[in-house]
């Protein structure tokens, strides 16, 4: 199974960005857990992080007929990108979102999310182990 994982904006920042709300953990560090997740579940994926929303989208516009699903922590456009959730709705791959915080329990602004229109699975709250739970879901689903 083959698995694009897409983070957005800031979330390379991790270990500096907000400690204390996203952790001390780097972004390297997240990769290597995905990594390592991927193996575990005998997921093959592909990393992919972008500051930049076009980016995001040209992204999930060519997993089109590469991958068997999309694992996606959208960063700050969950709350704004139409633009990411119509790319997910052309591309119909099975899709998980995930979010390291609970953005239930966040600022208003942050409670809303575009992509879960279209994701199938969210995830909210668990750190880096709901990237975990999101290529599990994934594995069985897509």
């Amino acid at each position: 199974m083959q698995v694009l994982v897409i983070n957005g904006p800031n979330l390379n920042m991790l270990g500096i960005r907000e400690p204390d709300i996203y952790g001390r953990k780097t972004f390297a560090d997240l990769e290597n857990y995905i990594r390592g997740e991927a193996a575990r579940l005998g997921v093959d994926v592909t990393l992919f992080q972008s500051n930049h929303e076009g980016a995001i989208v040209d992204a999930i516009q060519q997993a089109l007929g590469r991958y068997q699903g999309i694992l996606i922590n959208p960063g700050a456009y969950t709350h704004t990108s139409v633009a990411i959730l119509d790319a997910l709705k052309a591309v119909q791959l099975p899709t998980a979102e995930v979010h390291l915080s609970d953005i239930s329990t966040r600022e208003a602004f942050r409670q809303f999310s575009y992509v879960s229109l279209y994701a199938q699975k969210t995830i909210c709250g668990k750190g880096f182990e709901g990237y975990s739970e999101g290529l599990e879901w994934l594995a069985g689903n897509a």
